[in-house]
């Protein structure tokens, strides 16, 4: 009888069996082979779609470069490794070099880095950590107004405000305490201008705070409350715990946050253009004028003439691709070893 019973309770799905009240009400009736066999069709759709999509983005970058490649070309025929130690730029006599822009770029995007990850970290930190609730969700809101502002409003700014504020009042403190100094002072010496390689750095500093800090802020607060609990517990300051518990935790959304900061410091264009005196002289001080690759690319490509110039141009474009590539490859091999060391004795 109680054979019986559970015969009559069962269900087949397929030739499963599944008992009890349960089991009729998941499987209230049998799916037929042309459901399975649609369900099937539909899931192979569905992966070769997503399939395509991401080959899709293989194929652009592919694109990408190639096109800057032939682009460059002819340049890379006539001028060679030269193009990239020559700080020659003559539209006239088509003699043109890279180092000016590439150096520019180097310096500003490094300025900017050495300002704004302390920055960015301390607000991070400061909301995460030590903030009043009643405070954190204005601060937040006001870095996402930053982030948000157009970048051709942050050099209209550094232009017209920081630049006459900074070359009034700063360059001339810097240039006599800071220009006198043996070895360190040749980086800061010359006429207080107010534009120049510094001011770059500082605009794009400002620029790229937001974007670090909030990243930063992000994945401080997916850290499990419980860990920081028991830390403190334990007697650590707030200090520790972010040294030795957050930032090991959280590693990985750090380094990609200074990464993001750290692009869009490389590719900025139109602030560092009204700021950096778009000038192709090689300067040891930073408060003289400059350019960068994106300034002398919005400056210059409407004003190619010839093909030569055209793909000196373009190289320049190539350059800072691979700049950025070089910059996430190594970014990911410091990833990389830090996963490695993880469980090792430090």
């Amino acid at each position: 009888m109680l054979r019986a019973q559970s015969n009559a309770d069962s269900l087949s799905l397929g030739g499963i069996q599944a008992a009890g009240p349960i089991g009729r009400c998941i499987m209230s009736r049998t799916i037929s082979d042309s459901t399975l066999k649609r369900q099937y069709l539909l899931d192979r759709l569905f992966r070769g779609a997503t399939l395509m999509f991401a080959f899709l983005v293989l194929a652009l970058l592919a694109g990408i470069i190639a096109t800057l490649l032939i682009g460059a070309w002819p340049s890379i025929k006539t001028f060679g490794f030269g193009f990239f130690i020559s700080s020659e730029w003559n539209p006239v006599t088509q003699k043109f070099g890279a180092l000016v822009p590439i150096v520019g770029t180097l310096v500003t995007s490094t300025i900017a880095l050495l300002i704004g990850i302390p920055v960015s970290f301390g607000i991070a930190l400061f909301i995460t950590e030590l903030s009043p609730r009643w405070l954190k969700r204005p601060l937040g809101i006001a870095i996402e107004l930053l982030a948000g502002i157009p970048s051709i409003i942050y050099g209209m700014w550094g232009l017209f405000v920081f630049a006459p504020f900074f070359g009034d009042h700063i360059e001339p403190w810097i240039d006599q305490h800071l220009g006198s100094v043996p070895g360190l002072g040749i980086f800061f010496q010359g006429p207080p201008l107010g534009i120049g390689m510094l001011t770059a750095g500082i605009i794009l500093a400002i620029m790229v705070i937001p974007f670090i800090a909030s990243v930063m802020r992000d994945v401080f607060e997916i850290v499990p409350h419980v860990l920081k609990e028991s830390a403190y517990g334990l007697g650590c300051t707030t200090w520790e715990v972010v040294w030795r518990l957050v930032l090991p935790y959280t590693k990985t959304g750090v380094i990609g946050g200074i990464m993001l900061g750290l692009g869009r410091a490389l590719g900025e264009t139109m602030a560092v253009t009204f700021v950096i005196g778009n000038a192709h002289e090689l300067n040891a001080s930073l408060l003289m004028t400059g350019n960068t690759i994106s300034s002398a690319l919005a400056n210059e490509f409407t004003e190619a003439v010839g093909d030569l110039y055209f793909s000196a141009l373009i190289e320049l474009g190539l350059i800072l691709f691979i700049i950025t590539f070089i910059v996430l490859a190594l970014s990911k091999l410091l990833l990389q070893q830090l996963s490695r060391r993880e469980g090792r004795p430090s």
